[in-house]
């Protein structure tokens, strides 16, 4: 039979097969000790696979996306085996790869500590050193019930029992077995780079009425550089924790007496949030939208209607007025369509666009709150976009121009990812058709890649996704654009064609930073806290050196306020120097210096948080400059 290296010429080879690893060889195969796995006809494969027909092969190797992920979950199995190894008696649970890792959830007798880590690390290392083979097998599902059941793990058989197969893939490496569909390296040896990073809580299958379980988490690489970059980026990560510079920066605060997943935003946060949202309106309404506000509660049976209390009921939170029941907002959605059908449209009145900073709230586990990032109550720079369905890819390709160009100005880079039907929506299979062709068409046109999440659109339509990356190159989701067919068939909104007959609107859900608080805490991290001037919640702060130089320096802070400048005064009886390092750890843009010199000459020292000094100028000079690089959005 033949096989080939993929853009390779066929090698012949024996008829009764060789494995994955002795064919690549054959094939002459490059870095063979960097590979993972193997594609066979392009299914990836563990390399022990038998070969036994003619087939296209490709080399997985440890540092592609691919490789990474066969190495992080192979990583999570070494974890695992060192875990029962250390600490007889513990339950293993799941434990993927993801993203730059892999992490294990187990049941112990109690909780792991950050404490346990390095004694685990010390052990998988042994584990690694120890060159154990991964060894596949394909067992009755009553066989692996039963194995698994003798040594207690009620996890593994709860999992097994779900799963409805007559035949179960077990991995095994020295004295650990584990349920796993696979591929794995082919052996713990070729785990190069790893480091266990911390502990958290998480409850059993994501529900908290079941156990709460410890998870361990872990990074892995394919070699040390990458792990020590990797490392380092973690370190940078803490320093820019938007939880920890929220503080710092006195920007907002969440207290356990007000409940969790609420923000309490302080001055200078509600000041930043106002310039965003302010920024916003503006970019909005030079872009054809309207402004609307829906109301927080509606009846319960609009959210009926609209497929909320079918498909997301879990996430709302429901109260009851005079005996009816009332669903708080989780969308605006409902209250711009309304808008929509309070009178007769004709063809000629659309595309309509209904902008809204709406509130909205959603019911969200206390597991997964964090900071700004996941709260219970938010804000949505949210809109909704009512057209004929000839004007769909149009007004789709109008939204993409729309985040090419904001999150250009706040410095972003961002991927686009659609995502397609779940299992769980409604409508029918025509408007789903029509809806993702025609997001897919819009990003196309544009010759932007993307790339395809299968059943992971939203229950009433498919959508697109900017994945947003930082400073650090993290990826975070923010704007998203939704195509819906199925909202407007339900209530039953309509336009007058030009025909004169009924005809049915596409509707088009999307945000474009998403969560205000969401994006709050993304720009936090991405500038570390440091914003540029136009974004500052305070823009300049005037710094006395001795108290007579106090009336100037209130003179100086009315001028720069009349003017439009953000200003805070520092007046104190403390060191200049003092003063100076307490501004630049606030971050402020612009630090003015009032000293007898410049209440002489009538002017000021700027210093600049970078440390930099600029020569002397007066009020009106520094307005003028401020007022430019506000303008530039610097």
């Amino acid at each position: 039979m033949a096989i080939n290296l993929k853009g390779s010429s066929p090698v012949d080879i024996p008829a009764q097969g060789l494995n994955g690893l002795e064919a690549l060889k054959t094939s002459s195969a490059d870095n063979m000790d960097k590979v993972a796995a193997i594609k066979v006809n392009g299914e990836i494969k563990d390399l022990s696979t038998e070969i036994n027909s003619s087939a296209e092969l490709e080399p997985l190797y440890t540092d592609s996306p691919e490789g990474l992920q066969i190495l992080r979950h192979s990583a999570a199995h070494v974890m695992a085996q060192a875990v029962r190894d250390l600490f007889p008696g513990t339950k293993v649970t799941i434990g993927p790869a993801i993203k730059n890792g892999f992490y294990y959830d187990f049941d112990y007798e109690r909780p792991f500590e950050a404490g346990d880590l390095p004694e685990i690390e010390k052990r998988m290392v042994e584990i690694i050193e120890e060159d154990l083979p991964f060894i596949r097998s394909e067992v009755p599902s009553s066989e692996a019930i039963e194995v698994f059941r003798s040594q207690g793990e009620s996890y593994k058989v709860e999992l097994i029992e779900e799963l409805s197969e007559q035949k179960i893939s077990l991995y095994r490496q020295g004295n650990f077995t584990d349920l796993c569909r696979g591929p794995h390296l082919p052996s713990t040896g070729k785990i190069k780079a790893f480091q266990l990073t911390h502990v958290a809580g998480a409850y059993w299958r994501g529900d908290e009425h079941r156990a709460m379980l410890s998870r361990i988490y872990g990074v892995a690489f394919a070699d040390q550089e990458s792990l020590n970059a990797h490392l380092k980026n973690l370190e940078e990560a803490k320093k820019r924790d938007h939880r920890v510079l929220g503080r710092k920066l006195d920007l907002f605060s969440i207290s356990d007496d007000l409940g969790p997943g609420m923000v309490i935003f302080h001055p200078n946060g509600a000041m930043l949030r106002h310039i965003i949202e302010e920024f916003e309106i503006q970019e909005h309404l030079k872009r054809g939208y309207e402004l609307a506000v829906g109301p927080q509660l509606l009846k319960a049976e609009l959210w009926k209607k609209s497929g909320h209390f079918d498909h997301y009921r879990e996430n709302m939170y429901f109260t009851a007025i005079e005996d009816q029941s009332y669903g708080i907002k989780p969308m605006n959605c409902l209250a711009h369509m309304l808008i929509y059908a309070s009178k007769v449209r004709s063809y000629r009145d659309l595309p309509k666009r209904y902008f809204e900073l709406g509130t909205v709230h959603r019911h969200e586990r206390s597991g997964v709150l964090h900071g700004l990032i996941r709260v219970r109550q938010f804000t949505q720079d949210d809109a909704h976009i009512l057209c004929t369905p000839e004007q769909l890819k149009a007004e789709i390709q109008s939204i993409l121009d729309f985040v090419r160009e904001i999150m250009a100005i706040f410095g972003f880079d961002y991927d686009l990812e659609i995502s397609t039907r779940p299992k769980k929506s409604i409508g029918t299979d025509e408007d789903w058709e029509k809806a993702t062709k025609a997001l897919i068409e819009s990003v196309e046109e544009y010759n932007l890649p993307y790339q395809i999440n299968e059943g992971e659109g939203a229950f009433y339509g498919p959508k697109i996704d900017a994945m947003l990356k930082d400073a650090l190159e993290r990826s975070w989701q923010c704007a998203t654009i939704q195509c819906d067919f199925a909202l407007p068939d339900r209530f039953d909104l309509t336009y007058v064609g030009s025909d004169g007959e009924k005809h049915r609107p596409a509707m088009i859900h999307r945000v474009i930073l998403g969560s205000i608080e969401r994006f709050l805490g993304v720009l936090i991290e991405h500038y570390a806290g440091a914003f540029p001037l136009w974004l500052a919640p305070v823009q300049t702060i005037i710094l006395t050196i001795t108290d007579r130089n106090i009336p100037f320096g209130g003179d100086l802070s009315k001028t720069l306020s009349g003017a439009g400048i953000r200003v805070k005064t520092d007046f104190r009886n403390e060191k200049l120097s003092f003063k100076v390092r307490e501004a630049q750890v606030k971050k402020i843009p612009y630090m003015l210096v009032v000293g007898d010199k410049e209440m002489e000459a009538g002017n000021v020292t700027v210093r600049l948080r970078d440390g930099r000094n600029l020569p002397p100028m007066s009020p009106g000079e520094l307005i003028d400059r401020i007022r430019d690089e506000s303008e530039k959005r610097r």
